[in-house]
């Protein structure tokens, strides 16, 4: 039986939220996968805002790629914002994202709840859910790499 390594944490603000994603920027790496699922205003742009920075790339030029569904940002990694918040649940083509995952940048998927079952091999789950003040963000590392990043949140890293 593998063990999903999970962490909890509280966002009280739109600051909070993208200083826990600068968080992760700051130890992310090529190849890193990071799946976002929330509800619609819940922060997975601002949590993008935040990973971006901890990237290099500058915060303000990140906003929803909805209309794009990818958008490519340079930074110390290569961030690959996508979007599919446009898709029906299980319907996103996996050939076109596959150029994205796994490669030479960081892939940040938001909605990424609409790919198919089982679609991606490894990745850091972020939940974002609304709780009295702010939010709560839930980390769950499936794969090596992601159960290394919950740790290293975990540690305070």
């Amino acid at each position: 039986m593998t063990i999903t390594p999970t962490l909890t944490l509280a966002a009280e603000s739109v600051d909070a939220t993208e200083a826990i994603g600068r968080r992760v920027g700051r130890l992310a790496r090529a190849g890193d996968v990071v799946a976002l699922v929330g509800d619609l205003g819940a922060g997975k742009t601002a949590f993008v805002r935040g990973l971006a920075e901890g990237l290099d790339v500058p915060p303000d030029s990140v906003a929803s790629p909805t209309f794009t569904m990818v958008a490519e940002h340079a930074g110390r990694v290569p961030l690959h914002h996508i979007d599919l918040y446009r898709l029906d649940v299980g319907s996103a083509d996996l050939p076109v994202l596959d150029e994205y995952l796994y490669g030479t940048g960081v892939t940040a998927i938001e909605w990424a709840d609409r790919l198919p079952e089982g679609a991606l091999d490894a990745c850091l789950t972020v939940r974002i859910e609304y709780a009295e003040p702010g939010r709560r963000l839930t980390f769950e590392g499936r794969g090596p790499r992601a159960a290394s990043l919950v740790a290293a949140l975990a540690s305070g890293s």
